[in-house]
Order: structure tokens, then C-alpha cells, then sequence
């Protein structure tokens, strides 16, 4: 890391928990968490170079790059007895945290079927995404979905087979041209939003049915002082 970025968290946070959808999923906002923000997005301009992250299947419509592990350590710390207590974990351990710096790049033309719908990350209970948004609220934010077809809002190792079916049967029928999902969709109804605000930061879990929020006039910059630019750690606990 170059000593010319810190990185120092607020003395003080502000929190609130939400709660999603039908099936009351918890989500923890915090508006604010770095005193110098700006300084992790120089970070992103100056020291470290973004590589596309998708695949001809799918995958995050954009590039990534390394995140600083100062940064990563600091706000996994403190943001740990949080996702403890908002989420009710009971006895767990801290297992894994993965991080990078995001950038939404690819144009609606160039999406695939799986990056036009909501996703999740996996149907682990104990796998939280923190998204720390280091962007303007012109770059959208990130919305929450139910499956019409099932009701879900969240996938676990139960629901996977039926929802991948049908899925599968839905995909079969699509039409039109690619696009980023806005709002509701003929097979997802969107419950929940969170605006892209500088320093805010969302934790749910990565089974929630979420998709990023990319307006139709956004800016795909591959600059990190123009683009979406985020944060996204992946962090995984493991039941004691």
C-alpha cells in the first residue's frame, strides 16, 4: 500500500437494520465508514490496475482489481460484531474474507441472460456481502428481489433444484434486447432499493436476491473517479 493513502474508519458509525421482503431479511446500513473516502478511491486510480471479471456465461458485468488488505482488515473488524448481532449469527468464527474494487462496465448490448436478472452469490446462510459504494447517486444503487413464480427472496441448498427449473423454463421464454433490470421485471418483483451514495455501505447475506441498479444514461466509465466504482467483500463465517 502506498503511505500516501489512508484509510482511517470514523470514530463513530451510524447504523440501522432493515428488514427485506416478505421473508424479513435482515440488512445493515451504514452511511459513512472512512474519514477521508476520497482517498480509497485515488487508491483505485492510481495504484492498482482493473481486469474484466465476466465470462462468456455471465459473471460481474465489469472489471476488478485488488482491494488494499489495510482497508479490508480495518472495516472487517470493526463491521464483525455488527453482522453478529444484526443477523443473530449465535456461535461462529470468522473464516474467509474476499475483496476487490468493481467497476460496472459492460454495455446492455454485450449482457449475457444471467446478468440481466437478479443473482445470488451462493445459498451458504454464513457468506455476508458488505458493499461499500465509493460512488454518486447517479451511478443507480443496488435493489432486492422476489421471484414471482416462487415467492423467493433468498435461495438455499433446498430451494436451488425447483427455482433453477424454473428459471430454466423462464429463460426458455425471453425475448427483447439485453438489458441491466430496472425496477420490476416480468419474473421479479423488486421490494427494496439502496441509492448509490458516497461511503454508504449495505451488508446482507449472499443469498438474497439482488442485482445492481444501472441506469439506462449511466456513465460505464473504466475510470475509478468516473465510474461505478465499489468495494465488495465476501466474508464467511463457519458455525463453532
Amino acid at each position: 500500500m502506498s503511505r500516501d493513502h489512508a484509510f482511517d474508519l470514523r470514530p463513530e458509525l451510524e447504523v440501522s437494520r432493515d428488514l427485506l421482503g416478505h421473508e424479513g431479511e435482515p440488512l445493515l446500513l451504514i452511511e459513512g465508514v472512512l474519514t477521508q473516502p476520497q482517498s480509497l478511491i485515488d487508491y483505485a486510480a492510481t495504484e492498482v490496475g482493473f481486469a474484466p471479471a465476466w465470462t462468456a456465461t455471465g459473471g460481474y458485468p465489469g472489471v476488478r482489481a485488488p482491494a488494499p488488505l489495510n482497508y479490508v482488515n480495518q472495516l472487517v473488524r470493526r463491521l464483525d460484531p455488527l453482522i453478529r448481532k444484526g443477523f443473530a449469527l449465535g456461535p461462529v468464527k470468522l473464516a474467509r474474507a474476499e475483496c476487490s474494487l468493481s467497476m460496472v462496465t459492460l454495455p446492455p448490448s454485450r449482457l449475457t441472460p444471467q446478468q440481466q436478472v437478479p443473482h445470488v452469490d451462493t445459498v451458504d446462510a454464513h457468506q455476508f456481502a458488505i458493499l461499500h459504494y465509493l460512488c454518486g447517486i447517479e451511478h443507480g444503487g443496488t435493489a432486492f428481489y422476489r421471484h414471482r413464480a416462487t415467492g423467493f427472496e433468498t435461495l438455499t441448498p433446498e430451494r436451488q433444484a425447483s427455482y433453477d427449473r424454473l428459471r430454466g423454463e423462464e429463460q426458455a421464454e425471453a425475448g427483447g434486447m439485453p438489458d441491466y433490470i430496472r425496477g420490476d421485471h416480468p419474473h421479479f418483483v423488486q421490494h427494496a432499493c439502496y441509492d448509490s451514495l458516497v461511503d454508504r455501505v449495505i451488508v446482507y447475506r449472499s443469498r438474497t436476491l439482488h442485482s445492481g441498479q444501472i441506469g439506462e444514461d449511466a456513465a460505464l466509465s473504466d475510470d475509478p473517479r468516473r465510474g461505478r466504482l465499489t468495494a465488495n467483500i465476501f466474508l464467511n463465517y463457519r458455525p463453532l
